[in-house]
C-alpha cells in the first residue's frame, strides 16, 4: 500500500533540506501558496517566521517539514502540492518519488539504461584514419579539378533535384569546366 504523505514527507526531509534547487525565492513561493490558499495549514505568523530573511534558508526549510509534519496528514499533502506546482524539477527527483516510479530505492540500486547504440568503439585512431582518407580525397579533387571532367558531369546531374539558384551555380560551373 502507498505511504501516506506524511511519511513521505518524513522521508524526503533530509533530501528537501539538501538540495540546493530549493532557494529563497522558490521557498517564499511555497509558503506563500500554503498561506494565502491554505490559511488553516499556515498561519499569518508562522509564514512571517518562515519567510524571515535573517535566517539560512536550509535552517528555515527543516522547520517549515517539522511544522507541517506536526500538523499532519492534509498540510503535507499540500505541501506535495504546492512543491509540484512550483518547484516541479525538484518534487520529481524526490527519494519517495523516485521509488514510486521505479518500484525500487533508488539510492541502493541506480537504474542502469543499457546503450542501445554504439556510435565508434573504434578509438581515435579510426577516425584520424578515416579523417586522413576524406582530407586526402578532398585535395585530390581540388588540384586535379581541370582534368576530371566525369566530376562536373556529375555536378550537372546532381542540380536537377535542387531549388533554381543551386540549379544555376551548378549547371554555370559545370559548363565552365567543360569549356576549359
Amino acid at each position: 500500500m502507498r505511504d501516506s504523505f506524511h511519511d513521505q514527507l518524513i522521508e524526503d526531509s533530509s533530501f528537501l533540506k539538501a538540495d540546493r534547487r530549493l532557494d529563497t525565492e522558490l521557498l517564499d513561493k511555497l509558503i506563500l501558496q500554503l498561506n494565502r490558499i491554505y490559511p488553516q495549514i499556515l498561519t499569518d505568523k508562522e509564514a512571517t517566521r518562515f519567510r524571515n530573511l535573517d535566517v539560512p534558508t536550509s535552517v528555515r526549510v527543516g522547520e517549515l517539514l517539522t511544522d507541517l509534519q506536526r500538523k499532519g496528514e492534509e498540510a503535507c499533502r499540500e505541501f506535495y502540492r504546492a512543491l509540484h506546482l512550483h518547484v516541479e524539477e525538484v518534487y520529481y527527483s524526490l527519494p519517495t518519488r523516485l521509488r514510486l516510479r521505479d518500484f525500487s530505492d533508488p539510492l541502493t540500486h541506480p537504474r542502469v539504461y543499457p546503450q542501445k547504440y554504439v556510435l565508434n568503439d573504434r578509438g581515435p585512431f579510426f577516425f584520424l584514419g578515416c579523417f586522413s582518407v576524406a582530407v586526402g580525397m578532398a585535395l585530390l579533387y581540388y588540384y586535379s579539378e581541370a582534368k576530371l571532367t566525369g566530376g562536373s558531369r556529375a555536378l550537372g546531374m546532381a542540380a536537377l533535384g535542387l531549388k533554381k539558384k543551386a540549379q544555376e551555380v551548378l549547371i554555370w560551373y559545370t559548363e565552365e569546366s567543360l569549356m576549359k
